[in-house]
């Protein structure tokens, strides 16, 4: 079940939340469903070298509000915003729609597996060894703060080899299966002159805390009760 799901998919009813936040009826839905593909798509494009794991996107009538998360904020801001206010212009033209743009600071760009996966796929294009590339991304995770775990995979003619093959690297512990485990996962291709790699990347953050839905007056109650004593 872990190791054929997407990890993120998976704990979205748990503690998740969905990365397009919007509602329409059935005969809408299509259409923003292919908008949001296209604004992210274009985004991607555009701000290549500004390092963006995630895209959030939520509608409300005719306004659109996009949430950029980036690790380099000021080659998506730009002089004095100026970036921004192309990317809103753009973004109006490509949907029809007012747009607004926000940015989120990615401040552990090390402990992301979006970030990482696409690190190490940059590696690959520039032909470093994939085993170099693997072990430093897993070394730099592992000292940062949270970071319980790491597993990183990648498929393809590694090394520009005849046959194409797997090669994986784990530290930590990943629990894919336990749903209550943050795990952060990234996907991204290396293209190569020998064809496509493709590179996974999942990162154990701890385990979510189930909330304590319980009354304020009847939790000092179950506090106060003294444990149970096993007389033999």
């Amino acid at each position: 079940m872990g190791q054929k799901t997407n990890p993120i998919g998976l704990r979205v009813p748990v503690n998740r939340e969905w990365r397009s936040k919007w509602y329409a009826n059935k005969k809408d839905f299509g259409g923003l469903l292919v908008e949001d593909i296209a604004i992210r798509t274009a985004l991607k494009k555009k701000l290549g070298s500004a390092a963006i794991p995630k895209i959030h996107i939520e509608r409300a009538a005719n306004r659109c509000r996009v949430t950029i998360f980036t690790a380099r904020p000021g080659v998506v801001i730009g002089r004095k915003g100026s970036e921004i206010d192309k990317l809103k212009e753009e973004l109006s033209k490509l949907t029809g729609k007012d747009v607004y743009v926000d940015i989120q600071e990615v401040k552990n760009e090390k402990a992301d597996a979006q970030l990482v996966a696409e690190n190490i796929a940059v590696q690959l294009e520039r032909r470093i060894g994939f085993r170099r590339a693997m072990k430093k991304a897993v070394q730099e995770a592992r000292q940062m703060e949270g970071v319980e775990g790491i597993k990183i995979r990648c498929a393809g003619r590694l090394g520009g080899a005849e046959i194409a093959r797997v090669e994986m690297y784990h530290e930590g512990r990943v629990p894919l299966h336990t749903l209550r485990a943050n795990i952060d996962y990234g996907f991204a291709e290396a293209n190569t002159m020998y064809g496509k790699l493709g590179v996974k990347c999942w990162i154990c953050k701890g385990e979510m805390k189930k909330a304590d839905t319980r009354k304020p007056e009847n939790r000092k109650a179950d506090d106060a009760r003294p444990e149970a004593v096993l007389v033999k």
